[in-house]
């Protein structure tokens, strides 16, 4: 396979593909059926060759100590799927704004708002969620929020992590807040925009994938999960797992954040919903 034709599109054989949806499905809970075999090709095609191999050789090579150490991360990369927008669905964070802030300072003035945004891409939700707490800190100076992302790939999380993004990402985003939180580039061919340095270091990333036993945060400190967006992608015993490790990290109160198609409904979790994808749980 070595010096393969560059413009050659290899084709992932069944067997390959049913080893590899079954890891990833085990591993990260992402289903994999049948008619997303042309979707694992066309993504991992590039990196197949890029190594001289076939599929059942680049299986084998991935799944080694050595392949484990040096591709695999790149490969989970390659596969998720990584869609969002500064302020996706607004209603959420409108909410955050009219009524869960207002009612939190209200009833626990100077204690530290814990926020996690749990698959955070590359960064539209996170940055988001940032400019609403820094917007409500404005108005009430005695407000403090810590504010943590994840996601299960390294590659969005970097790219979170440098806050850069093409002018036409930041459409939604009202204008005086694109004065206070960005910076265009200083080459005006680029159309580039970044997150102001000291607005970036608001947010703690980190690698996290839902199908750990536990996460990072202690038992019953959170006050916020964002997880949108994400369940989509699991089967349905996997997402009430995730919701009741998620609720394990709520404090009595606190508040998960769904995505438009997803809901808790059939599930046998305890948490109370306030509006659609909006759940609490109990106090």
């Amino acid at each position: 396979m070595k010096g393969l034709d560059p413009t050659v599109f290899l084709r992932m054989d069944d067997e390959s593909f049913s080893r590899l949806s079954v890891y990833v499905t085990r591993e990260y809970g992402i289903k994999l059926p049948i008619n997303k075999k042309s979707m694992l090709e066309s993504r991992l095609n590039k990196k197949v060759k890029s190594l001289g191999m076939n599929y059942p050789e680049f299986l084998d090579f991935i799944f080694s100590e050595e392949g484990k150490q040096r591709e695999l991360f790149n490969v989970i990369d390659l596969i998720t799927t990584n869609k969002t927008d500064f302020y996706r669905e607004p209603a959420h964070f409108q909410y955050l704004q009219q009524f869960f802030l207002p009612d939190y300072l209200n009833e626990y003035g100077y204690r530290n708002l814990e926020v996690w945004s749990a698959g955070c891409s590359t960064g539209e939700e996170p940055y988001t969620l940032m400019m609403v707490l820094e917007e409500f800190k404005n108005r009430h100076p005695s407000f403090t929020y810590s504010l943590i992302a994840s996601d299960v790939s390294t590659r969005v999380i970097q790219a979170a992590h440098h806050g850069i993004y093409h002018s036409d990402r930041i459409a939604d985003v009202p204008v005086e807040l694109k004065r206070s939180y960005f910076l265009r580039s200083k080459k005006k061919d680029d159309n580039l925009v970044r997150v102001k340095p000291e607005f970036r270091k608001k947010i703690t990333y980190r690698r996290i994938n839902l199908m750990d036993n536990s996460y990072e945060m202690s038992k019953g400190s959170l006050d916020i999960i964002f997880c949108r967006n994400v369940l989509i992608y699991f089967d349905k015993q996997t997402q009430e797992k995730v919701i009741k490790k998620f609720t394990a990290c709520l404090r009595p109160g606190g508040l998960l954040f769904l995505g438009h198609s997803e809901s808790l409904m059939g599930m046998n979790v305890l948490m109370k919903q306030l509006r659609p994808t909006i759940y609490q749980q109990p106090s």
